[in-house]
């Protein structure tokens, strides 16, 4: 049996090796995908789709881990992803169907449908984390993709400049959560808040932290 030449990843390329050793080899375009707020235990959990395109229009300055990025730099690099990507698309599953049907469940669903309502069908597709059955066509799940491959890393920077200012927006009528500060996940102030008012309507009931309390608001949290 003869096998087709292996594929080089140039580790010089950085962020982009993955994706060019993908294009060399003629599977392009290549989309990445990636969700923000899979761990906050309130609001919903936003998946990004994203197609960047070869050469140096697709090198998207200041590109990385939306994590790893100030909010002023997200805010930028969401700018440039959506100014030069070949396509794009934003899910957002609200808490509500998180606890119906399941973190995990919700998370593939999501990415499922993230890339279906992409305005082009890419040939290939890198998932951060974990896989994605269902797919009509080959993928990959990167370990840490959102750092790894450019395409991933422009999902995670449209996903979390998405949820983030979600979460600004529900602070508004939320007030009491400070929603706007830690974006709904897990911290100390997010606790304190809990046990004072309970849990509102954005929060995920099927979480511990979340289960433990008062089911129903016992303040005027919008106050």
């Amino acid at each position: 049996m003869i096998w087709p030449p292996r594929a080089i990843v140039r580790r010089d390329l950085g962020l982009w090796a993955l994706e060019s050793a993908l294009q060399r080899r003629g599977l392009a375009p290549v989309a990445g995908v990636d969700e923000a707020g899979r761990g906050a235990c309130a609001g919903p959990m936003v998946v990004a789709a994203c197609v960047l395109p070869t050469g140096p229009r697709g090198r998207v300055p200041g590109l990385d881990d939306s994590k790893l990025l100030t909010p002023l730099a997200r805010e930028r690099a969401y700018k440039e992803v959506r100014r030069r990507a070949l396509a794009y698309s934003i899910i957002v599953i609200p808490a509500a169907h998180i606890d119906a049907r399941g973190l995990h469940v919700c998370n593939v669903e999501g990415m499922r449908r993230a890339v279906v309502a992409l305005d082009l069908t890419p040939a290939y597709v890198l998932t951060d984390g974990f896989p994605v059955p269902g797919l009509p066509m080959p993928s990959l799940a990167v370990w840490k993709g959102d750092h790894t491959a450019a395409c991933i890393a422009a999902a995670s920077v449209l996903a979390k400049v998405t949820r983030d200012r979600m979460m600004t927006e529900l602070h508004e009528h939320y007030p009491a959560y400070d929603f706007d500060v830690h974006k709904g996940y897990v911290t100390e102030r997010h606790a304190l808040a809990l046990d004072t008012h309970g849990a509102c309507p954005e929060h995920r009931r099927s979480y511990v932290n979340v289960a433990r309390v008062s089911q129903n608001v016992t303040m005027d949290v919008t106050a």
